[in-house]
């Protein structure tokens, strides 16, 4: 498994198309400097992140480990610009990504970035084959092209004859992988899955995360998984733990 620094500055290994941190050919994807966040409730504030800072690289899985509270969603929403920081940066393919407009952002969620929650956030009275079509329909894809994106991402995650179910009528484990060609079909540059496996048993979840794996080989596809589970976290290519709101890296 690679290795490569979290803590610290990303130096020139933040640069896009420079060399990657672990001195491989992979191109280094987000870097996150210093990044804090905190939140200012009934005159209270709370401070979540505390200057992490973390490289991540093209066709990495890397693994979010840490304390119930300590700032793994958190974490997520920031690299994928569902949250602001309120100080540090975050570059994404070497540009500043906050240095961004509103409406950037918003393109930049759309076509970058695939989200994978705990709670599926799948549409009720919608099949399927539906609901992993979204992405593309949001982006204006003809209605053919969508469906035929979201077929391919469904036999991806091995539904296919699943595809004309609502999730009411799907396990959770089956909801979970239709959430994930969800997240698939734009083709993201990197899928932010927030404690994916929470809410299933410990044989679906070694499933959905074999799929994980199996997706980064075959399309080298890159993961920043949220996960309490540790025995699945360490068979990411890198574990990253928040302690007291800052990122260390696990051999």
């Amino acid at each position: 498994m690679s290795d490569p620094a979290a803590g610290g500055s990303a130096g020139p290994t933040g640069v896009a198309g420079g060399p990657s941190a672990d001195g491989g050919s992979r191109p280094v994807l987000v870097v996150a400097e210093g990044v804090e966040k905190e939140y200012r409730t009934a005159g209270e504030v709370l401070r979540v992140l505390r200057g992490v800072s973390l490289t991540i690289l093209t066709g990495e899985l890397v693994a979010v480990v840490g304390a119930s509270g300590v700032g793994k969603s958190t974490l997520l929403h920031v690299l994928g610009a569902l949250d602001r920081p309120t100080a540090g940066r975050v570059r994404f393919r070497g540009e500043d990504l906050f240095a961004r407009t509103d409406a950037e952002l918003t393109r930049f969620r759309r076509e970058e970035i695939g989200f994978v929650f705990q709670l599926y956030n799948l549409l009720a009275d919608f099949s399927a084959l539906e609901n992993a079509m979204l992405p593309a329909l949001i982006q204006r894809r003809p209605a053919a092209e969508a469906r035929r994106l979201a077929e391919d991402a469904i036999r991806e995650v091995g539904l296919t004859e699943r595809m004309t179910h609502r999730p009411g009528e799907l396990s959770g484990g089956e909801q979970q992988r239709v959430a994930l060609a969800r997240a698939l079909v734009a083709r993201p540059a990197v899928i932010l899955a927030d404690e994916p496996t929470g809410n299933l048993d410990p044989k679906t979840s070694e499933g959905v995360f074999e799929l994980f794996g199996r997706l980064q080989a075959e399309r080298g596809a890159t993961f920043v998984i949220a996960t309490h589970n540790l025995d699945l976290a360490r068979r990411a290519d890198r574990v990253v733990r928040l302690v007291e709101g800052r990122a260390v890296v696990e051999a």
